[in-house]
Protein backbone atom coordinates (compact mmCIF):
# COMPACT_ATOMS: atom_id res chain seq x y z
CA UNK A 1 0.00 0.00 0.00
CA UNK A 2 2.82 2.33 0.34
CA UNK A 3 4.25 1.82 -2.74
CA UNK A 4 0.58 2.77 -3.54
CA UNK A 5 0.68 5.82 -2.05
CA UNK A 6 3.98 7.02 -3.10
CA UNK A 7 2.90 6.46 -7.11
CA UNK A 8 0.13 8.73 -6.40
CA UNK A 9 2.22 11.34 -4.46
CA UNK A 10 4.47 11.22 -7.59
CA UNK A 11 1.30 11.66 -10.16
CA UNK A 12 -0.09 14.42 -8.33
CA UNK A 13 3.35 15.76 -8.21
CA UNK A 14 3.55 15.28 -11.67
CA UNK A 15 0.00 16.22 -12.59
CA UNK A 16 -1.40 18.88 -10.21
CA UNK A 17 -0.83 22.13 -9.03
CA UNK A 18 -2.57 23.06 -5.73
CA UNK A 19 -3.23 25.15 -2.83
CA UNK A 20 -3.74 23.22 -0.07
CA UNK A 21 -5.43 24.67 2.48
CA UNK A 22 -7.53 22.01 4.56
CA UNK A 23 -5.87 19.06 5.82
CA UNK A 24 -6.42 15.66 6.98
CA UNK A 25 -6.82 16.29 10.91
CA UNK A 26 -10.30 18.32 9.62
CA UNK A 27 -11.39 14.88 9.29
CA UNK A 28 -10.76 11.93 11.69
CA UNK A 29 -10.21 10.10 9.34
CA UNK A 30 -7.50 9.60 6.32
CA UNK A 31 -8.70 10.83 3.25
CA UNK A 32 -6.18 9.89 0.93
CA UNK A 33 -7.86 5.93 1.57
CA UNK A 34 -11.00 7.57 1.35
CA UNK A 35 -13.26 6.46 -1.68
CA UNK A 36 -13.68 10.43 -1.96
CA UNK A 37 -10.01 10.87 -2.07
CA UNK A 38 -9.94 7.54 -4.84
CA UNK A 39 -12.72 9.07 -7.04
CA UNK A 40 -11.29 12.74 -7.27
CA UNK A 41 -7.68 11.25 -8.00
CA UNK A 42 -9.31 9.52 -10.42
CA UNK A 43 -11.28 12.27 -11.85
CA UNK A 44 -8.17 14.33 -11.93
CA UNK A 45 -6.32 12.01 -13.80
CA UNK A 46 -8.83 11.39 -16.56
CA UNK A 47 -9.03 15.10 -17.12
CA UNK A 48 -5.55 15.74 -17.37
CA UNK A 49 -5.26 12.58 -19.66
CA UNK A 50 -7.43 14.44 -22.03
CA UNK A 51 -5.16 17.61 -21.46
CA UNK A 52 -2.43 15.45 -22.67
CA UNK A 53 -3.96 14.52 -25.60
CA UNK A 54 -5.14 17.39 -27.13
CA UNK A 55 -2.93 17.59 -30.31
CA UNK A 56 -5.17 14.16 -30.89
CA UNK A 57 -8.35 14.84 -30.11
CA UNK A 58 -8.56 18.61 -30.27
CA UNK A 59 -10.60 18.94 -27.55
CA UNK A 60 -9.68 22.47 -25.88
CA UNK A 61 -7.47 21.48 -22.38
CA UNK A 62 -9.89 24.14 -20.58
CA UNK A 63 -12.79 21.85 -20.73
CA UNK A 64 -11.92 18.64 -19.08
CA UNK A 65 -10.23 20.52 -16.18
CA UNK A 66 -12.77 22.81 -15.29
CA UNK A 67 -15.67 19.78 -15.31
CA UNK A 68 -12.66 17.82 -13.14
CA UNK A 69 -12.59 21.11 -10.65
CA UNK A 70 -16.56 20.78 -9.80
CA UNK A 71 -16.53 17.68 -9.55
CA UNK A 72 -13.96 16.92 -7.04
CA UNK A 73 -15.09 20.00 -4.99
CA UNK A 74 -18.81 18.66 -4.82
CA UNK A 75 -17.17 15.07 -2.90
CA UNK A 76 -15.03 17.27 -1.07
CA UNK A 77 -17.88 19.47 0.34
CA UNK A 78 -20.34 16.38 0.86
CA UNK A 79 -17.70 14.63 2.80
CA UNK A 80 -16.89 17.57 4.92
CA UNK A 81 -21.12 18.51 5.06
CA UNK A 82 -21.60 14.69 6.31
CA UNK A 83 -18.99 15.40 8.99
CA UNK A 84 -20.63 18.72 10.30
CA UNK A 85 -17.66 21.10 8.57
CA UNK A 86 -20.49 22.58 6.75
CA UNK A 87 -18.44 25.90 5.55
CA UNK A 88 -14.80 24.20 5.38
CA UNK A 89 -15.12 23.42 1.46
CA UNK A 90 -16.01 26.75 1.10
CA UNK A 91 -13.13 28.14 2.70
CA UNK A 92 -10.84 25.94 0.69
CA UNK A 93 -12.32 26.93 -2.47
CA UNK A 94 -12.13 30.76 -1.78
CA UNK A 95 -8.58 30.55 -0.82
CA UNK A 96 -7.59 28.90 -4.28
CA UNK A 97 -9.71 31.27 -6.02
CA UNK A 98 -7.52 34.38 -4.40
CA UNK A 99 -4.77 32.41 -6.13
CA UNK A 100 -6.66 31.90 -9.31
CA UNK A 101 -7.32 35.79 -9.69
CA UNK A 102 -3.62 37.01 -8.97
CA UNK A 103 -2.12 34.89 -11.65
CA UNK A 104 -5.11 35.24 -13.86
CA UNK A 105 -5.59 39.26 -13.57
CA UNK A 106 -1.40 39.24 -14.18
CA UNK A 107 -1.55 36.93 -16.98
CA UNK A 108 -4.44 38.75 -18.99
CA UNK A 109 -2.75 42.06 -18.81
CA UNK A 110 0.48 40.91 -20.08
CA UNK A 111 -1.35 39.01 -23.04
CA UNK A 112 -3.06 42.33 -23.67
CA UNK A 113 -0.05 44.06 -24.05
CA UNK A 114 1.77 41.09 -26.65
CA UNK A 115 -1.65 41.38 -28.57
CA UNK A 116 -1.14 44.77 -28.85
CA UNK A 117 1.93 45.41 -30.25
CA UNK A 118 1.22 42.15 -32.41
CA UNK A 119 -1.17 44.24 -33.84
CA UNK A 120 0.99 47.36 -33.87
CA UNK A 121 3.03 44.85 -36.37
CA UNK A 122 5.76 44.71 -33.75
CA UNK A 123 6.72 41.19 -34.19
CA UNK A 124 6.07 41.09 -38.04
CA UNK A 125 8.80 43.97 -38.34
CA UNK A 126 11.40 42.22 -36.63
CA UNK A 127 10.34 38.62 -38.86
CA UNK A 128 10.41 40.82 -41.95
CA UNK A 129 13.71 42.72 -41.20
CA UNK A 130 15.53 39.61 -40.45
CA UNK A 131 14.24 37.59 -43.57
CA UNK A 132 15.31 40.36 -45.80
CA UNK A 133 19.48 40.52 -44.60
CA UNK A 134 20.37 37.52 -46.23
CA UNK A 135 21.80 35.63 -43.49
CA UNK A 136 22.86 31.96 -44.01
CA UNK A 137 21.25 28.80 -41.98
CA UNK A 138 24.43 28.95 -39.38
CA UNK A 139 23.94 33.13 -39.23
CA UNK A 140 20.45 32.67 -38.69
CA UNK A 141 20.40 29.48 -36.11
CA UNK A 142 22.46 31.37 -33.71
CA UNK A 143 20.16 35.04 -34.46
CA UNK A 144 16.85 33.39 -33.85
CA UNK A 145 18.32 31.45 -30.67
CA UNK A 146 20.21 34.34 -29.16
CA UNK A 147 16.52 36.72 -30.25
CA UNK A 148 14.82 34.03 -28.47
CA UNK A 149 16.84 33.76 -25.23
CA UNK A 150 16.82 37.49 -24.67
CA UNK A 151 13.13 37.75 -25.65
CA UNK A 152 11.45 35.07 -23.72
CA UNK A 153 12.84 37.19 -19.81
CA UNK A 154 10.14 40.20 -21.45
CA UNK A 155 7.86 38.73 -23.43
CA UNK A 156 6.40 34.43 -23.10
CA UNK A 157 8.66 32.06 -24.00
CA UNK A 158 5.28 31.02 -26.48
CA UNK A 159 5.00 34.19 -27.99
CA UNK A 160 9.02 34.52 -28.48
CA UNK A 161 9.29 30.73 -29.91
CA UNK A 162 6.05 31.57 -32.93
CA UNK A 163 7.83 34.76 -33.54
CA UNK A 164 11.50 32.74 -33.97
CA UNK A 165 9.96 30.49 -35.51
CA UNK A 166 8.12 32.18 -38.12
CA UNK A 167 11.46 33.56 -39.41
CA UNK A 168 13.30 29.71 -39.76
CA UNK A 169 9.74 28.35 -42.10
CA UNK A 170 10.20 31.79 -43.87
CA UNK A 171 14.18 31.03 -45.04
CA UNK A 172 13.96 27.47 -44.24
CA UNK A 173 11.39 26.57 -46.76
CA UNK A 174 13.79 24.39 -49.23
CA UNK A 175 15.27 22.97 -46.03
CA UNK A 176 13.39 20.63 -44.05
CA UNK A 177 16.90 19.70 -41.70
CA UNK A 178 17.51 22.97 -41.25
CA UNK A 179 14.20 24.09 -39.98
CA UNK A 180 13.65 21.33 -37.29
CA UNK A 181 17.56 21.93 -36.06
CA UNK A 182 16.65 25.32 -35.73
CA UNK A 183 13.18 24.50 -33.97
CA UNK A 184 14.71 22.42 -31.14
CA UNK A 185 17.30 25.48 -31.00
CA UNK A 186 14.24 28.06 -30.35
CA UNK A 187 12.50 26.16 -28.06
CA UNK A 188 15.61 25.54 -26.17
CA UNK A 189 16.86 29.47 -26.13
CA UNK A 190 13.46 30.45 -25.30
CA UNK A 191 12.66 28.14 -22.13
CA UNK A 192 16.20 29.04 -21.33
CA UNK A 193 15.99 32.62 -21.46
CA UNK A 194 12.67 32.19 -18.91
CA UNK A 195 14.16 31.13 -16.28
CA UNK A 196 16.07 33.72 -15.46
CA UNK A 197 12.99 36.57 -15.58
CA UNK A 198 10.08 36.46 -13.43
CA UNK A 199 8.45 37.32 -16.44
CA UNK A 200 10.00 34.68 -18.42
CA UNK A 201 7.99 32.28 -17.40
CA UNK A 202 4.59 31.15 -15.40
CA UNK A 203 6.76 29.21 -13.54
CA UNK A 204 9.18 31.61 -12.29
CA UNK A 205 5.64 34.10 -12.02
CA UNK A 206 4.26 31.96 -9.57
CA UNK A 207 7.64 31.52 -7.38
CA UNK A 208 7.74 35.66 -7.16
CA UNK A 209 4.28 36.37 -6.54
CA UNK A 210 3.92 33.56 -3.66
CA UNK A 211 6.95 36.03 -2.18
CA UNK A 212 9.59 33.46 -2.03
CA UNK A 213 12.40 35.34 -4.04
CA UNK A 214 12.75 39.08 -4.25
CA UNK A 215 12.49 39.85 -7.90
CA UNK A 216 16.57 40.51 -8.31
CA UNK A 217 17.30 37.10 -7.19
CA UNK A 218 16.18 35.37 -10.18
CA UNK A 219 18.84 36.86 -12.34
CA UNK A 220 21.48 35.19 -10.44
CA UNK A 221 20.11 32.24 -13.12
CA UNK A 222 21.50 34.19 -15.99
CA UNK A 223 24.60 32.59 -16.43
CA UNK A 224 23.12 28.96 -15.83
CA UNK A 225 20.27 29.66 -17.97
CA UNK A 226 22.86 30.49 -20.57
CA UNK A 227 24.59 27.20 -20.30
CA UNK A 228 21.78 25.44 -20.69
CA UNK A 229 21.32 27.55 -23.90
CA UNK A 230 24.48 27.34 -25.29
CA UNK A 231 25.83 23.91 -24.59
CA UNK A 232 23.29 21.94 -27.42
CA UNK A 233 23.32 25.30 -28.68
CA UNK A 234 27.11 24.78 -29.90
CA UNK A 235 26.57 21.28 -30.81
CA UNK A 236 23.75 21.37 -32.68
CA UNK A 237 25.21 24.29 -34.98
CA UNK A 238 28.04 21.80 -36.48
CA UNK A 239 25.03 19.75 -37.87
CA UNK A 240 23.49 23.08 -39.79
CA UNK A 241 23.83 23.06 -43.19
CA UNK A 242 26.07 25.30 -45.21
CA UNK A 243 24.21 26.75 -48.17
CA UNK A 244 22.46 29.84 -48.09
CA UNK A 245 18.73 30.48 -48.67
CA UNK A 246 17.31 32.75 -50.81
CA UNK A 247 16.32 36.11 -49.59
CA UNK A 248 13.18 37.50 -49.21
CA UNK A 249 12.30 41.23 -49.81
CA UNK A 250 9.33 41.57 -47.61
CA UNK A 251 8.71 45.04 -45.76
CA UNK A 252 6.76 45.46 -42.78
CA UNK A 253 5.88 48.96 -41.28
CA UNK A 254 5.56 49.63 -37.56
CA UNK A 255 1.84 51.13 -37.26
CA UNK A 256 1.16 54.57 -35.29
CA UNK A 257 2.28 53.84 -31.29
CA UNK A 258 4.49 50.73 -31.81
CA UNK A 259 7.14 51.63 -29.83
CA UNK A 260 5.40 54.04 -27.48
CA UNK A 261 3.50 51.02 -26.60
CA UNK A 262 6.77 48.75 -26.05
CA UNK A 263 7.36 51.80 -23.54
CA UNK A 264 4.41 51.06 -21.85
CA UNK A 265 5.06 47.78 -21.56
CA UNK A 266 8.45 48.13 -20.07
CA UNK A 267 6.84 50.84 -17.80
CA UNK A 268 4.17 48.41 -16.84
CA UNK A 269 6.65 45.48 -15.39
CA UNK A 270 8.86 48.68 -13.70
CA UNK A 271 5.51 49.39 -12.07
CA UNK A 272 4.73 45.73 -10.71
CA UNK A 273 8.22 45.61 -9.69
CA UNK A 274 8.38 48.40 -7.60
CA UNK A 275 4.67 48.19 -6.09
CA UNK A 276 5.82 44.66 -4.61
CA UNK A 277 9.39 45.84 -3.90
CA UNK A 278 8.80 48.97 -1.60
CA UNK A 279 5.12 48.88 -1.09
CA UNK A 280 4.79 45.39 -0.45
CA UNK A 281 1.96 45.54 -2.45
CA UNK A 282 0.36 41.80 -5.03
CA UNK A 283 2.26 42.54 -8.31
CA UNK A 284 -0.66 41.90 -9.74
CA UNK A 285 -1.84 45.74 -8.56
CA UNK A 286 0.64 47.05 -10.81
CA UNK A 287 0.23 45.18 -13.50
CA UNK A 288 -3.44 46.43 -13.56
CA UNK A 289 -2.48 49.73 -13.26
CA UNK A 290 0.11 49.64 -16.31
CA UNK A 291 -3.24 48.02 -18.05
CA UNK A 292 -4.56 51.61 -17.41
CA UNK A 293 -1.62 52.83 -19.28
CA UNK A 294 -2.67 51.09 -22.38
CA UNK A 295 -6.37 52.27 -21.94
CA UNK A 296 -5.21 55.46 -21.88
CA UNK A 297 -2.95 55.52 -24.78
CA UNK A 298 -5.57 53.97 -26.74
CA UNK A 299 -7.99 56.57 -26.01
CA UNK A 300 -4.78 59.05 -27.33
CA UNK A 301 -4.85 57.06 -30.52
CA UNK A 302 -8.72 57.36 -30.76
CA UNK A 303 -8.55 61.23 -30.22
CA UNK A 304 -5.51 62.06 -32.47
CA UNK A 305 -7.30 60.93 -35.52
CA UNK A 306 -5.68 57.90 -36.76
CA UNK A 307 -6.80 57.54 -40.56
CA UNK A 308 -6.80 54.54 -42.69
CA UNK A 309 -7.21 55.60 -46.67
CA UNK A 310 -9.01 53.04 -48.61
CA UNK A 311 -10.06 53.06 -52.64
CA UNK A 312 -13.06 52.63 -53.93
CA UNK A 313 -13.74 52.15 -57.80
CA UNK A 314 -17.40 53.38 -58.64
CA UNK A 315 -19.08 51.99 -61.31
CA UNK A 316 -18.36 55.09 -63.86
CA UNK A 317 -14.90 53.69 -63.81
CA UNK A 318 -13.93 56.88 -61.18
CA UNK A 319 -12.08 56.34 -57.93
CA UNK A 320 -12.40 57.44 -55.09
CA UNK A 321 -9.87 57.46 -51.48
CA UNK A 322 -11.96 57.46 -48.45
CA UNK A 323 -10.35 57.73 -45.00
CA UNK A 324 -11.99 55.91 -42.31
CA UNK A 325 -10.98 56.39 -38.97
CA UNK A 326 -8.89 53.76 -37.49
CA UNK A 327 -10.32 52.46 -33.25
CA UNK A 328 -7.68 51.27 -31.42
CA UNK A 329 -9.70 49.11 -29.16
CA UNK A 330 -8.30 47.97 -25.98
CA UNK A 331 -11.02 45.45 -25.14
CA UNK A 332 -10.26 44.10 -28.67
CA UNK A 333 -7.03 43.15 -27.41
CA UNK A 334 -8.55 41.18 -23.98
CA UNK A 335 -10.57 39.57 -25.87
CA UNK A 336 -7.90 38.15 -28.37
CA UNK A 337 -5.70 36.52 -25.05
CA UNK A 338 -5.50 33.21 -24.81
CA UNK A 339 -8.69 32.03 -22.55
CA UNK A 340 -7.95 28.86 -23.12
CA UNK A 341 -5.27 28.81 -21.31
CA UNK A 342 -6.27 31.09 -18.51
CA UNK A 343 -9.35 28.91 -18.32
CA UNK A 344 -6.91 25.75 -18.10
CA UNK A 345 -5.74 27.55 -14.74
CA UNK A 346 -8.59 27.49 -13.11
CA UNK A 347 -9.64 23.97 -13.56
CA UNK A 348 -6.29 23.02 -12.61
CA UNK A 349 -5.88 25.07 -9.39
CA UNK A 350 -9.09 24.48 -7.96
CA UNK A 351 -8.94 20.63 -8.79
CA UNK A 352 -5.75 20.19 -6.91
CA UNK A 353 -6.63 22.54 -4.72
CA UNK A 354 -8.97 19.72 -3.81
CA UNK A 355 -6.32 17.25 -4.17
CA UNK A 356 -4.40 19.60 -1.78
CA UNK A 357 -6.57 19.40 0.73
CA UNK A 358 -7.42 15.87 0.90
CA UNK A 359 -3.60 15.32 1.78
CA UNK A 360 -2.08 13.57 -1.55
CA UNK A 361 0.56 16.75 -1.84
CA UNK A 362 1.76 16.34 1.65
CA UNK A 363 2.52 12.93 1.12
CA UNK A 364 4.41 13.48 -2.04
CA UNK A 365 6.28 16.07 -0.60
CA UNK A 366 7.29 14.02 2.42
CA UNK A 367 8.50 10.91 -0.42
CA UNK A 368 10.19 13.50 -2.78
CA UNK A 369 12.01 16.20 0.17
CA UNK A 370 12.45 14.65 3.06
CA UNK A 371 13.35 11.24 1.92
CA UNK A 372 14.84 11.60 -1.54
CA UNK A 373 16.16 15.18 -0.55
CA UNK A 374 16.37 19.04 -1.97
CA UNK A 375 18.65 18.78 -4.63
CA UNK A 376 17.47 15.07 -5.68
CA UNK A 377 13.71 16.68 -5.85
CA UNK A 378 14.51 19.42 -7.55
CA UNK A 379 16.74 17.58 -10.35
CA UNK A 380 13.83 15.20 -10.70
CA UNK A 381 11.04 17.69 -11.02
CA UNK A 382 12.98 19.24 -14.18
CA UNK A 383 12.38 15.26 -15.98
CA UNK A 384 8.79 15.65 -14.69
CA UNK A 385 8.35 19.14 -16.50
CA UNK A 386 9.53 17.02 -19.53
CA UNK A 387 6.65 15.07 -19.52
CA UNK A 388 3.87 17.28 -18.46
CA UNK A 389 4.18 21.05 -18.67
CA UNK A 390 5.78 22.88 -16.01
CA UNK A 391 3.23 24.78 -14.71
CA UNK A 392 1.27 22.24 -12.80
CA UNK A 393 4.50 20.65 -11.86
CA UNK A 394 5.73 24.08 -10.38
CA UNK A 395 2.12 24.79 -8.66
CA UNK A 396 2.84 21.15 -6.78
CA UNK A 397 6.08 22.17 -5.75
CA UNK A 398 4.78 25.76 -4.15
CA UNK A 399 1.86 23.87 -2.53
CA UNK A 400 4.50 21.63 -0.85
CA UNK A 401 6.26 24.24 0.69
CA UNK A 402 9.42 22.44 1.54
CA UNK A 403 11.53 24.39 3.78
CA UNK A 404 14.53 24.72 0.93
CA UNK A 405 17.52 27.78 1.17
CA UNK A 406 17.21 30.04 -1.64
CA UNK A 407 19.84 28.30 -3.68
CA UNK A 408 17.54 25.27 -3.49
CA UNK A 409 14.39 27.30 -4.38
CA UNK A 410 16.19 28.94 -7.55
CA UNK A 411 17.58 25.20 -8.33
CA UNK A 412 13.89 24.05 -8.71
CA UNK A 413 12.69 27.18 -10.61
CA UNK A 414 15.97 26.56 -13.49
CA UNK A 415 14.78 22.67 -13.67
CA UNK A 416 11.40 23.18 -13.77
CA UNK A 417 11.67 26.14 -16.20
CA UNK A 418 14.11 24.18 -19.18
CA UNK A 419 13.55 20.68 -18.02
CA UNK A 420 10.92 20.89 -20.71
CA UNK A 421 13.05 21.26 -23.18
CA UNK A 422 14.41 17.88 -23.21
CA UNK A 423 10.81 16.82 -25.02
CA UNK A 424 9.32 18.63 -27.36
CA UNK A 425 5.92 18.11 -25.09
CA UNK A 426 7.48 19.38 -22.11
CA UNK A 427 6.37 23.19 -22.80
CA UNK A 428 3.98 25.56 -25.12
CA UNK A 429 6.86 26.05 -27.22
CA UNK A 430 7.27 23.03 -28.27
CA UNK A 431 4.41 21.85 -29.12
CA UNK A 432 2.96 25.36 -30.51
CA UNK A 433 5.94 25.24 -32.90
CA UNK A 434 5.20 21.20 -33.52
CA UNK A 435 1.47 22.92 -35.53
CA UNK A 436 3.53 25.12 -36.76
CA UNK A 437 6.22 23.70 -38.31
CA UNK A 438 3.41 21.65 -41.02
CA UNK A 439 5.18 18.05 -39.91
CA UNK A 440 9.29 19.41 -40.50
CA UNK A 441 9.45 19.56 -36.81
CA UNK A 442 8.29 16.38 -34.87
CA UNK A 443 8.61 14.56 -31.37
CA UNK A 444 11.05 12.39 -32.87
CA UNK A 445 13.42 14.90 -34.89
CA UNK A 446 13.58 16.77 -30.97
CA UNK A 447 13.72 13.63 -29.41
CA UNK A 448 17.12 12.80 -31.42
CA UNK A 449 18.53 15.88 -29.92
CA UNK A 450 17.61 14.72 -26.26
CA UNK A 451 21.08 14.10 -25.05
CA UNK A 452 22.60 17.44 -25.94
CA UNK A 453 19.79 19.25 -24.41
CA UNK A 454 20.31 16.97 -21.06
CA UNK A 455 23.47 17.41 -21.42
CA UNK A 456 22.98 21.43 -21.51
CA UNK A 457 20.16 20.80 -18.58
CA UNK A 458 22.89 19.14 -15.85
CA UNK A 459 25.70 21.50 -17.27
CA UNK A 460 22.83 24.23 -15.88
CA UNK A 461 22.92 22.86 -12.58
CA UNK A 462 26.24 22.63 -11.99
CA UNK A 463 26.99 26.10 -12.56
CA UNK A 464 24.61 27.35 -10.51
CA UNK A 465 25.67 24.90 -7.69
CA UNK A 466 29.35 26.46 -8.58
CA UNK A 467 28.34 30.03 -9.02
CA UNK A 468 25.63 30.65 -6.32
CA UNK A 469 27.18 28.15 -3.68
CA UNK A 470 26.63 31.01 -1.31
CA UNK A 471 22.70 30.48 -1.43
CA UNK A 472 22.84 27.27 -0.51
Amino acid sequence: MQVLYLFVGIIITILTPSIALASNSILNIDLTTHWVGYASLAIFVIAYAFVMTEEFTHLRKSKPVILSAGLIWILIAFIMNSHGFTHAAEEAVRHNLLEFAELFLFLLVAMTYINAMEEREVFNNLRSWLISKGYNYKQLFWITGILAFFISPVADNLTTALLMGAVILAVGINSPKFVAIGFVNVVVAANAGGAFSPFGDITTLMVWQKGILPFEAFFALFIPSLINFLVPAIIMSFAIPKEKPTSIDEKVQLKRGAKRIIVLFLLTITTAVLMHNFLHLPPVLGMMTGLAYLQFFAYFLKITGEKSTETITENDGSITMVSEPIEFNIFNKIARAEWDTLLFFFGVILSVGGLGTLGYLAMASDVMYNQWGATEANIAVGFLSAIVDNIPVMFAVLTMNPAMSDGQWLLVTLTAGVGGSILSIGSAAGVALMGQSRGKYTFMSHLKWAPVIMLGYFASIVTHQFINSHLF
